[in-house]
């Protein structure tokens, strides 16, 4: 089996420090590796609901900010101390926290403006601190460690904070996801729930600011917030479901902080931002193929859509040519000569015709099925319709109409159809004087002859329909009769009553013979 893989792999000599380290398994790998492993659960989970509420800036401004309280807890301990930073960084981060809120409140700045006013202040004051104390003998603080972190150095003090913190943002998120969850979507229902908004919005930043701390030493201060925003950015972009979020959102960047560590290993260089480049690509893929906003589903529906508009242009044109014009059938040159279609488009559009039974073809001769009919109807009736909306609605001009309702015709649903329809009181032809096709799903109570008994449907086109149907108290399943049948109307007799309804809405009802 190794000397398969030594086969596949050829020389492994630029394997031989990964090798070397999981032989070994020495310590600081494997608390790197843990370490790792944390960062990740608590970056990922934290970094929901950051990228969520939209305040990745605050996250990177804590993250800068506490900077200045590392120093303080190095001068308070006395020395390095694991808990002495993090108290000192807890307390920045919510200084931090209330001094942008205060800024925003008092001042009426702008929240991206207060932030940017905040966090470079507090950076300035802890790399400032960090320099002075630097110089003087006996003190090892160094500011490369926390701005990009160190996790090959990694402690044991260090990762039983990060065990600790990680516990107490996972169980915190457990406990009030409910509020989380409230004052993330609706924070004005929340807070008609009896929800405080404002301490839900304080108690996420004090847990950022735990996690921020507890991961100064893995990735630093500069690059935890590529951990906290962007496998939740990724996590964003392949569900809409917070819980589906908080799992896929966990899952890259605990990959991301795995596969980082081993490129680092691999090259000899710092983790942090190897990690922080591989949860980049993790987003970056997701970009591209998630199935609902990845660019490429997105390209593939728009190409999907075009073909449909092809398929309809083509089918409109034939309905044209053989329905109005009288032809038997439409050939593909005269189709093409009316459309600004490639060859190969025209070709791709009638195959899918074929295949949707709308068409059947012998060498050029296209000729409609009677789904083809129906289909053509419904498009020259979108588009008739709408130019009929355009212009006695909006306004527009006749002329100039067409090329607009040659666009939404292929958007427009046979419901908001029969709206419009409905709404313009059923004209029968369109501003150009071009008749308006009708819509029969089913059977119309125009086509009815003087006589017969029918009763009406329970389904009819639209909400229109159905409210002019009750205010004449014609009920669905009532039987009557067609008495007689004018130009302009047809005249109905129920029990002891007689009904005159207009022929355009009876070109719109359906009926069911008895």
């Amino acid at each position: 089996m190794m000397e398969l893989l030594l086969q596949v792999v050829g020389d492994s000599s630029w394997l031989d420090p990964l090798i070397d380290v999981f032989v070994s398994r020495p310590k600081w790998a494997i608390r790197a590796l843990v370490s790792s492993v944390l960062v990740g659960i608590m970056c990922g989970l934290l970094g929901c609901f950051i990228v969520l509420r939209n305040m990745a800036m605050i996250g990177d401004a804590l993250s800068h900010a506490v900077l200045p309280g590392v120093v303080f807890g190095f001068v308070f301990a006395g020395g390095y101390s694991v808990f002495g930073f993090f108290f000192g960084a807890v307390v920045a981060g919510l200084i931090t926290a209330v001094a942008i809120t205060w800024f925003q409140q008092n001042f009426k700045t702008r929240s991206d403006a207060a932030i940017g006013i905040v966090f470079t202040s507090m950076f300035s004051i802890g790399v400032i601190a960090i320099t002075t104390l630097s110089r003087r003998d006996g003190v090892h603080l160094d500011l490369k460690d926390f701005l990009f972190g160190n996790v090959l150095g990694v402690s044991d003090p260090d990762l039983q904070l990060m065990i600790i913190v990680t516990l107490v943002v996972i169980i915190s998120i457990v406990l009030f996801f409910k509020q989380l969850f409230a004052t993330t979507f609706q924070p004005i229902v929340a807070q008609t729930m009896g929800i405080s908004v404002k301490k839900i919005h304080y108690f996420l930043m004090l847990l950022l600011s735990f996690a921020v701390v507890a991961s100064l030493k893995s990735v630093g201060v500069i690059l935890v917030v590529a951990m906290l925003v962007t496998p939740a950015s990724a996590a964003s972009l392949l569900t809409k479901r917070l819980h589906t979020m908080l799992l896929v959102s966990t899952a890259v960047a605990v990959s991301s902080a795995i596969i980082g560590l081993l490129f680092a290993i691999l090259l000899g260089t710092t983790p942090g931002p190897c990690m922080a480049l591989v949860a980049t690509g993790f987003y970056l893929l997701a970009a591209m193929f998630a199935p609902e906003q990845g660019q490429v589903f997105k390209w593939l529906r728009k190409r999907k859509r075009e073909k449909r508009i092809n398929r309809e242009d083509v089918l409109k044109r034939v309905w044209k040519i053989t329905q109005r014009d009288g032809a038997a059938s439409a050939t593909r040159h005269q189709v093409q000569d009316l459309l600004a279609l490639s060859a190969s488009e025209i070709s791709t559009a009638i195959a899918g015709l074929k295949r949707d039974k709308h068409i059947t073809t012998s060498g050029e001769q296209m000729t409609l099925t009677e789904s083809g009919i129906q289909e053509g109807n419904r498009l020259v009736r979108a588009h008739r319709l709408w130019e009929t909306y355009l212009v006695e609605t909006a306004g527009m001009d006749a002329s100039t109409i067409h090329d607009e309702a040659e666009k939404l015709e292929h958007e427009l649903s046979e419901e908001l159809l029969d709206e419009v329809d409905a709404w313009l009181g059923f004209p029968e032809t369109d501003p150009h004087g071009s008749p308006i096709p009708m819509r029969r799903p089913g059977l119309s109570l125009d086509s009815i002859q003087a006589g017969e008994r029918i009763k009406l449907s329970a389904r009819q086109v639209g909400d229109v329909v159905t409210s002019e149907l009750w205010r004449l108290a014609i009920v669905p399943g009532e039987e009557m009769t067609v008495t007689n049948t004018h130009e302009h109307a047809v005249e109905l007799q129920l029990d002891d009553r007689t009904v005159s309804v207009t022929r355009a809405l009876a070109r719109q009802i359906n009926v069911d013979r008895v």
